[in-house]
């Protein structure tokens, strides 16, 4: 046991003790320190010189009482909260006086003690309470990851879509609710789905995704829910199925709004009672199974139309993840771009490619309806093609022949910045982009902002902003029939 003025090291777990009685505080931390060992407990006497602690050291645990001079020991459970809401944190309260526990549990206490402390209930809420500040960290970890980088090369992009998404599915990630993940084809739907079940809990169980268009109707019930032997012809042998072999794990159903009737009907009794009854059999299986469903349709249409369950829907739709499209995230091709050929190169084991800053700016313009898939896709064949070591518009305009990608060149040009300053180079290309699409939308809008605001979809602020950015003005573009010249 430390008090707040020794030099200590650092530790792995570190409790910090209140109480204006040091005898009891210093008692107190004697007693945790012996029976867990390795961990640095600090008694202070004052709700002051424990929010001095907090600002100072990680604090995995603190133990206040309630009922103390100055600040008491609810004001220090608000501050201290404030400092770091995902703090566990214990108050001790005397015994008769439970409501004020409650209420300070309402407030975001973990846990109380009640005084006199019995000292294995007092180790039970310890143990307990670092258990959970190592749970908080590790998720923490988890979201900064996501936010920081790309997730292992596979969530790649740092427009403000994507960060929106790697938050999102840091989060889904963590709990264990079904997910209905929505978007276009080629947004990235399964590899989602995926990266959900490696952030769980589940991460060391199985992952099976289907694609249920690819399996016939007449086998897609089968394949999930198993059969026994002799439900149908060539059934020579039980089948356990599909959600029995990812049991404790997860389920990935893509494309789930083409099943058919009788397969929801037979999804929702999994979703609804955890249950799987076999083809042919009338006993039921129970199994634990997260599903993760992915559809780029219209659910709520589907619905109306009769042809999606709407109980279904609802039970699916727990959590929602939304895969932006590729031309809502124009400013992470540059990026998208130079990953896929990384792969691609390493794929094929190849030198990496120079790629010439006109190729990197076509790409960027290009539309990508496909989106993500496509774009991944195309550089592939251009890796291929590829004769020398860089990349050029001669072999972009090889490859476009026989596919719809325009090869011309774009109207935004990106400037000549080595490819491999990344940040300089996606940086201007962005502002390019942005200059033209600001320019054009105030043409079409004829200086009104407010409707400016509207079309673009950004807040009058936001666009107010970009215009003093680009040293634009918007009334260059009132009452005129002809877009004024380009501002430099």
């Amino acid at each position: 046991m430390h008090d707040v003025n020794s030099a200590a090291r650092v530790p792995e777990n570190r409790v910090v003790i209140v109480d204006d009685e040091g005898d009891f505080a210093r008692g107190l931390a004697r007693l945790i320190g012996g029976h867990f060992p390795g961990l640095e407990v600090l008694a202070v006497q004052s709700g002051k010189e424990a929010l001095r602690v907090l600002s100072e050291k990680p604090v995995h645990l603190m133990i206040t009482d309630l009922r103390m001079p100055e600040m008491t020991g609810m004001q220090l459970l608000k501050k201290a909260l404030g400092v770091r809401p995902g703090l566990s944190m214990v108050v001790l309260t005397a015994y008769g006086t439970i409501e004020n526990a409650v209420e300070a549990l309402r407030i975001g206490a973990y846990d109380f003690l009640t005084k006199p402390i019995e000292p294995e209930q007092l180790f039970r809420v310890v143990g307990k309470g670092l258990e959970r500040s190592r749970l908080l960290e590790e998720n923490n970890q988890l979201r900064e990851i996501l936010a920081r980088q790309d997730a292992g090369g596979e969530l790649v992009g740092e427009s403000e879509a994507m960060r929106q998404l790697k938050r999102t599915v840091a989060a889904v990630a963590q709990s264990g609710y079904t997910v209905l993940i929505r978007g276009e084809s080629g947004t990235g739907k399964e590899l989602v789905a995926r990266l959900v079940h490696r952030l769980g809990s589940r991460a060391s169980k199985p992952f099976l995704s289907v694609n249920c268009p690819s399996i016939p109707e007449n086998l897609l019930e089968s394949e999930l829910f198993g059969y026994v032997k002799g439900a149908f012809t060539g059934a020579d042998r039980d089948h356990k199925g599909l959600f029995v072999a990812a049991n404790k794990g997860s389920m990935h159903l893509d494309e789930i709004g083409d099943i058919s009737p009788a397969v929801q009907t037979k999804l929702l009794r999994v979703l609804q009672d955890g249950e799987v009854r076999p083809v042919g059999s009338n006993k039921s299986f129970q199994v634990d199974v997260r599903l993760i469903a992915s559809t780029n349709q219209d659910l709520e249409s589907a619905m109306k139309a009769k042809t999606f369950r709407e109980d279904l829907y609802y039970r699916l739709n727990v959590l929602t993840i939304t895969m932006p499209p590729l031309r809502d995230r124009v400013e992470d091709i540059p990026l998208l771009a130079a990953h896929f050929f990384r792969v691609a190169c390493r794929e094929m084991d190849l030198a990496e490619k120079e790629i010439a800053p006109e190729v990197m700016h076509w790409m960027a313009a290009n539309p990508w309806p496909g989106n993500v898939r496509e774009l991944q896709n195309f550089v592939r064949r251009l890796t291929v093609f590829a004769a020398s070591e860089r990349v050029d518009m001669d072999l972009v305009r090889l490859v476009c022949k026989g596919t719809e990608a325009p090869c011309d060149t774009p109207s935004v040009r990106l400037p000549n910045v080595p490819l491999g300053a990344y940040k300089a180079a996606k940086a201007q290309v962005v502002n390019a982009f942005t200059q033209t699409y600001v320019h054009d939308l105030l043409a079409q809008t004829r200086g009104n902002v407010s409707e400016a605001a509207r079309v673009s979809g950004l807040s009058r602020v936001a666009l107010q902003k970009i215009l003093t950015r680009m040293g634009e003005k918007a009334t260059r573009f009132k009452g005129v029939d002809k877009p004024p010249t380009r501002s430099a």
